[in-house]
């Protein structure tokens, strides 16, 4: 039975195009995270004033700002700043929320009113309006991004982990192994878990998108990650100040954060058909 689900599992991935473009679109970003920041002809935050707004060429493929600091370096080093903020900034909610969801919908009643009641409490304010006021109140910097996302976005997973949860307790399976007297951590982690966390995990694949748009959206208003270091938030913001004579500055950047969306929205689409049952 195991090996004719792994072997309809391969041919479905291998027939969907979507998720293979995605994956491959991936790894490139991760290769250009981990070792593009070593390989770019020049220093990111190296300042060149005799060098600036010079337009794309040959010796500056993207061109260079206004202070002369070569445009691709910056947009391929900022690759790095911004996907492990985006991949800490998904990871730890994801965790938190699927712990939380994991334990209201599992033991119920009390347990269950209390979470989702602070948990819609949560839900009634806009995402951007709690992000941007955590991040105002404690001031701009990394780890107050990661502390402010942990805070806010944590409750989407926590709603769909809990809802896969109140539909799985209720099946024979579940109720079988609580009468063989396995403790709740087992029961929880090793039979209910494993069947309620494929969505929370789709979701997470299309929650990357709006967290690259936040993040950058959080250096575009100076509360994000801070200069010199390269980040396509705050590049973006820096360019508009020139926007007729070096339209680039702001391009480039832009242009990377549109293939990160472009890429998990892939990945998304791609693990929602891959794992969805089949009827």
């Amino acid at each position: 039975m195991k090996q004719l689900f792994r072997a309809e599992f391969v041919q479905r991935f291998a027939r969907d195009r979507s998720l293979r473009a995605g994956l491959i679109m991936l790894m490139l970003l991760v290769l250009a995270s981990a070792v593009g920041p070593l390989l770019v002809p020049h220093d990111p935050i190296a300042v060149d004033l005799g060098q600036s707004l010079q337009r794309p060429g040959m010796a500056h493929l993207f061109g260079t700002d206004e202070l002369g600091r070569d445009v691709f370096s910056r947009v391929v080093a900022a690759a790095r700043t911004d996907m492990v903020a985006v991949s800490i900034c998904v990871l730890l909610p994801f965790l938190i929320g699927s712990t939380v969801g994991l334990v209201s919908g599992y033991f119920g009643g009390w347990v269950d009113l209390a979470i989702m009641r602070f948990v819609d409490i949560l839900w009634a304010f806009p995402f951007y309006v709690l992000v941007i006021s955590i991040v105002g109140a404690l001031g701009p910097g990394v780890g107050n991004i990661y502390l402010a996302f942990s805070l806010v976005v944590w409750i989407s997973f926590a709603r769909i982990v809990r809802g896969e949860v109140l539909l799985v307790r209720r099946l024979e399976y579940t109720q079988a192994v609580s009468v063989l007297g396995y403790s709740h951590t087992r029961i929880m982690l090793r039979h209910v878990l494993p069947n309620v966390i494929t969505p929370a995990i789709v979701f997470m694949m299309a929650d990357v998108v709006l967290t690259i748009l936040a993040v950058t959206s959080l250096g575009f208003l100076g509360l994000g990650i801070q200069p010199p270091t390269p980040e396509w938030g705050v590049m973006i913001s820096e360019g508009r100040t020139f926007v007729q004579d070096g339209w680039w500055i702001s391009l480039f950047p832009g242009l990377a954060i549109v293939l990160v969306g472009i890429t998990f929205t892939l990945i998304g689409d791609g693990l929602d058909d891959l794992l969805r049952p089949k009827a």
